[in-house]
Order: C-alpha cells, then structure tokens, then sequence
C-alpha cells in the first residue's frame, strides 16, 4: 500500500512517502480499513518531532482521525461487515494506547484498527466531516460544554480560533447563546470566524488583543464588584498569551484549556489568579459519547465541522503538515489517501 512513514523524529523532512509500504495484517478482533479521509492536528507534529517522555514505536504512519470504510475483518469480529462507512475513537480504551501514535495511523491507503475503536458512520455524514471530529471537535466540545459549562448572555474569548479546536469553540459557545469574541492572526481568517458566528473579531498579529478587550468589555476590579472583563477565555496555546488572558478575564471568570501548543510552561501571575479569584479549567481528550453526541448535531445541522479549503492527496502530506507547521490552517486540514 501508499504510506507517509516517519523513520526519525525531526521535521517535515523526516515524513517519507513511501509508494509500496508494507500491508496491514488484522489479528483476532481487528478491522481493516480503507481510509478515505484522515484529518490533521497538531499532535501529528508533536509526534513527529518527538515529546519529551513519550516513546512512540518507529517507523511509524501518522494519523490520529480517521474515517474510511471496512476492507477486510480479523478473526472473531462480529458487528460489522466488508463495506461499512466507519469513523474512528482514536483512543484504545482497552489495551490503552493512540492511533498513530501507539501504532500506525491514518496517513496510509491502508489501516488496522481494533473493532472496538469503531462507530457506525451514518450515510449523511461525509467521510472528511466525520474525520474532523474525534481530536478537535471532541476536546473543544469537553472543554467547552462538559467542563467549561458555557452559559447563555456569557462573553467567550476563543484565542487561536482559526484551527481545528478553535472553530469548533466558536460555534459550540455560539450555539450556547454567548457572545463569542475570536482571535487570529490575519483578517483572511477573521472573516471566515465571522461567517461562522463570531461576534467580535481581533486579529492578534496587528492589534494589541488584551488592549482591544479590554476597551470592549473592560476589566476586573480588586473591588468585589464585578466591573468588568469577559466570563470565559479559552486558551489552547499557552506560552506567552498565557498571562495576557488573566488580565482580560472579570472576577470569577473561567479559564479553559485542553492543550499547549505555543508551550506548555509559560510564565505565570499567580496575584491575578488569587486577586480576582480566577478558575483555571482543565480538559483533556473526549469520551465516546462526546463524539456520538457531535455527530448528532452534524446530522442536525446544529454543527458544521470546517475544513481548510484545499485538499491534500496522500502524495502531498507534508504539504497539507506544513500549514500547521506554519500555522497557516483555516479549521481542519484533510488528506485522503483514495
């Protein structure tokens, strides 16, 4: 089969497309599948380049979403047959581990995955729209909703709010009848957050945001008085934004983070967190039923998953990697390998 295999950590470089790359082999309780769509996040270029404490096996295929249809069954599989239309849970809840990270993943023609990983695909949902789910959707409906619990009349402040997560953020805090305010980096994106429902938009590369917020909603007092400031910020990528989103955040405000994809140890004020008795909210990952949960309201049409315009045969991976690297994605980057 085609793969994109990664034989060392390091950079774009070190993503090898290989044309004749060594078939899957499903064991008892496995499925394998023909994959039609597998969609990027930015755990893909973590893993790549390698992270401190985590051993992954090498060579490895990358690819943690994935939706495509059941090419052959293992032994013992029961459930589902040749030709169904499948969307992966990416994480193994049974023996532990994730796809394409733990073992070979979705930047392929081909992929085993155990049965149990799978969920039945209606036919109105798109192969490219179930696979933007699992990773980004599923965090940013935890965060937002489980564990965040976003409530009508809030203000939400999504940083970041162009990729994957952030317009999901978007469109979840919408939906729960917030203000939702939008950053990113160039006013190309901030149109596209507009159309989906943002109400203020603040492009970060050209405006001081924390300045522009704090104009717009005001800001926390030391008085018990809630003066002002904005209820929610959600921030995913850490480093140095990390500070600047306690000083936009009213007393008592929420802050809500799944992720660290600017750093994960960025500098901290922690007499903004005491003085204005601020939340620090953390999520991690989804459950299935937060993915079942999603794909119900893409069949609603209560939720559209965005997909970055262009679409990457697998031949073109590092291409479609090299928009994240470059932080030059627009909602999910899609590769499909057919």
């Amino acid at each position: 089969m085609r793969a994109v295999v990664t034989y060392e950590h390091g950079g774009l470089d070190r993503l090898v497309y290989e044309p004749d790359y060594r078939d899957p082999v499903a064991g008892p309780g496995d499925v394998i599948l023909r994959v039609h769509a597998c969609t990027l996040n930015y755990h893909d270029v973590f893993t790549r380049r390698g992270m401190p404490g985590i051993k992954v096996p090498l060579p490895l295929v990358l690819g943690i979403d994935v939706a495509g249809e059941v090419a052959a069954l293992g032994p013992g599989v029961s459930g589902f047959s040749v030709g169904d239309r499948v969307l992966v849970d990416p994480i193994e809840r049974v023996n532990g581990g994730l796809l394409g990270e733990s073992f070979d993943g979705g930047l392929a023609e081909l992929v085993r995955v155990p049965a149990h990983m799978l969920i039945a695909l209606p036919d109105d949902v798109g192969f490219a729209e179930a696979a933007a789910l699992p990773v980004a959707y599923g965090t940013a409906y935890r965060m937002m909703l489980t564990r965040g619990k976003i409530q009508a009349g809030e203000t939400v402040l999504v940083l970041g709010a162009s990729g994957g997560v952030g317009t999901c953020c978007v469109q979840l805090a919408k939906q729960a009848g917030a203000t939702v305010i939008a950053c990113a980096s160039s006013d190309e994106k901030l149109a596209r957050l507009e159309a989906l429902g943002a109400d203020v938009t603040i492009n970060y590369a050209t405006t001081d945001w924390v300045a522009e917020c704090r104009n717009r909603f005001g800001r926390a007092r030391v008085s018990h008085r809630n003066e002002g400031g904005i209820d929610v910020v959600v921030n995913f990528t850490g480093g140095e934004t990390w500070v600047p989103s306690l000083k936009v955040m009213r007393r008592d405000g929420r802050l809500l983070t799944c992720g660290a994809t600017a750093g994960y140890d960025p500098a901290e004020d922690l007499r903004l967190i005491w003085t204005f008795e601020l939340n620090i909210v953390g999520s991690n990952g989804w459950s299935r039923d937060d993915i079942l949960a999603l794909l119900t309201l893409v069949r609603e049409k209560k939720l559209e998953p965005v997909l970055h315009p262009e679409r990457f045969p697998l031949e073109r991976a590092v291409d479609a990697m090299r928009l994240l690297d470059d932080r030059g994605v627009y909602g999910k980057v899609v590769v499909e390998p057919g």
